[in-house]
């Protein structure tokens, strides 16, 4: 998996961006190189989004956020996003993501035998189906929530037992406090009203006549039985919907596209709305799925903590330019929306030293690779051994090990066997070790590496080691390092150094 080429005509602080990284040169690392503001960042979070989300229905989100206010020329149907080419197979495939309004998809109509004059109906088909879906899981909700009340209901008209009763009455009142406000009381009419009034009104709940029971009884069996009316119509449909998405899919097919996602409009008035696709060249169109999915598992990012991440929503990185008030923190804090987001993303890795898990996670796995071999052989096997000493190596003069109880790491010094602590050991090594454990322990091999601004916290030989440590840890990546260090520079040739406008000024040395 190679990137070739990337193209961006207009993103961001992206203007005619023309990249070419070389397969005849070696080390496949490439500097990516720029003044502040030249919108290396945006670049490489744009490729690992495009590839490594554009595919996945659950990351698609991601894609959403990155190209809020991106949005089509007011005098045409259709923009240019990026042009991606990767090299696979001994030929180039080429990726073209085209942002594309409703009208683009008209004279695509016109070699097939469809309703022409809902074709909006096809473009949106999509969204219509998350709609439907969204709808079908709030039935069901509302119907489990409804079914408890109404079976408990049924227990309290046959039970002659005070306590039983109590209790029931009491867990009915609490399930009406908790989840009234949430019930969607416009799909049930008055029904629900007078169920609930009927409810908080009483006063006596010990007491409770067996007509009021069989009233509330009553009440909720209605209410089911439009559940399930509602129900079964959502799912018919469902069923007409999908059939104009399959439509859809094979008319942009035969155009060698792939829908991939609707694109929310930064003006919600906007009378059309704007279709995310990706065109597809040199490759069977029946293969193209199959090939996005190897793309997104072979594209990873790495980046600092502190970078402000373009895929995160978007009122979240409006938060960074507000007060924190730690005693108000909410899901919409950048920070909190970030540790919340990176675990639905299997490529991204920050440069924090989250890596503990990582750490662990691989002494216990060449534990269990030891004992296994140990099991099968009768020898015990050496991975355990190997682990320790590839780890000592990164870390040079330090020695690593786990603790007894598998709950956390510890590091002495090699020669006197001094134990560490956390601050006796600089930002840069554990850098170092954490950039080994990431490419390691997720075995990342043959795929391409989007690294920014990788050289922080590094003295400048080590930002001048780090490219033959990437090209040592795992030789069959492609490496593009969005960076300002000249070191790293200067460790690859002239030609490998590709530089976005503003480009970097010649050091004065």
């Amino acid at each position: 998996m190679y990137l070739e080429k990337v193209c961006v005509p207009d993103f961001r602080a992206l203007k005619n961006v023309e990249i070419c990284f070389e397969r005849e040169l070696k080390p496949s690392i490439f500097p990516l190189g720029s003044l502040n503001g030249g919108g290396k960042s945006t670049l490489l979070q744009l490729i690992f989004v495009l590839l490594h989300c554009s595919i996945h229905p659950d990351r698609i989100v991601f894609l959403k956020n990155l190209l809020n206010g991106f949005k089509t020329y007011q005098k045409s149907n259709r923009r240019i996003l990026a042009t991606i080419d990767i090299w696979e197979n001994n030929k180039t495939i080429q990726l073209s993501f085209l942002v594309c309004k409703e009208s683009f998809f008209q004279d695509l109509f016109n070699d097939g035998n469809f309703d022409k004059e809902n074709y909006v109906t096809y473009v949106s088909a999509s969204r219509r189906l998350e709609e439907l879906n969204t709808q079908i899981f709030s039935l069901k909700r509302e119907e489990n929530r409804i079914g408890k009340i109404d079976s408990q209901l049924r227990t309290l008209n046959r039970s002659d037992n005070y306590k039983e009763k109590n209790n029931i009455l009491r867990s009915i009142n609490n399930q009406l406090e908790e989840e009234y406000i949430s019930l969607n009381v416009a799909s049930y009419g008055d029904k629900l009203i007078i169920f609930s009034s009927y409810i908080r009104t009483m006063k006596d709940w010990v007491n409770i006549s067996n007509e009021d029971i069989r009233k509330l009884t009553n009440l909720t069996t209605e209410i089911l039985d439009i559940i399930d009316s509602s129900l079964e119509s959502t799912n018919e449909k469902i069923k007409e919907i999908e059939l104009y998405k399959e439509n859809f899919s094979n008319i942009l097919k035969r155009n060698n596209m792939i829908y991939i996602c609707e694109i929310l409009p930064a003006i919600q008035e906007l009378e059309e709305r704007e279709i995310l696709i990706c065109q597809i060249k040199n490759i069977d169109i029946n293969e193209a799925t199959l090939f996005l999915e190897k793309i997104s598992e072979k594209t990873f990012l790495a980046a600092h903590v502190s970078q402000v991440f373009l895929f995160l929503p978007p009122d979240s990185r409006k938060s960074l330019f507000k007060t924190q008030n730690k005693e108000e923190l909410n899901d919409n804090d950048y920070y909190a929306q970030l540790r919340k987001e990176k675990p639905k993303l299997p490529g991204f890795f920050t440069y924090d030293f989250m890596a503990v898990d990582i750490l662990i996670d691989s002494f216990k796995k060449a534990r269990d690779l030891d004992f296994l071999k140990a099991i099968e052989t009768g020898e015990y096997g050496e991975n355990y051994k190997k682990l320790l000493e590839d780890l000592n190596h990164v870390l040079n003069n330090k020695k690593i090990n786990i603790n007894k109880d598998l709950s956390g790491v510890t590091f002495k010094i090699d020669t006197d066997d001094t134990e560490l602590y956390p601050e006796d050991l600089s930002h840069g090594e554990l850098k170092r070790l954490c950039l080994y454990m990431w490419i390691k322990h997720h075995q990342i091999e043959n795929s391409i590496v989007l690294m920014d601004e990788i050289e922080i916290a590094f003295h400048p030989d080590w930002q001048y080691q780090i490219v033959r440590d990437i090209e040592e840890w795992s030789p069959t990546n492609q490496y593009i390092l969005a960076t300002h260090s000249y070191e790293l520079c200067q460790a690859v040739t002239p030609a490998h150094v590709k530089e976005l406008e503003p480009k970097l000024r010649k050091n004065p040395k």
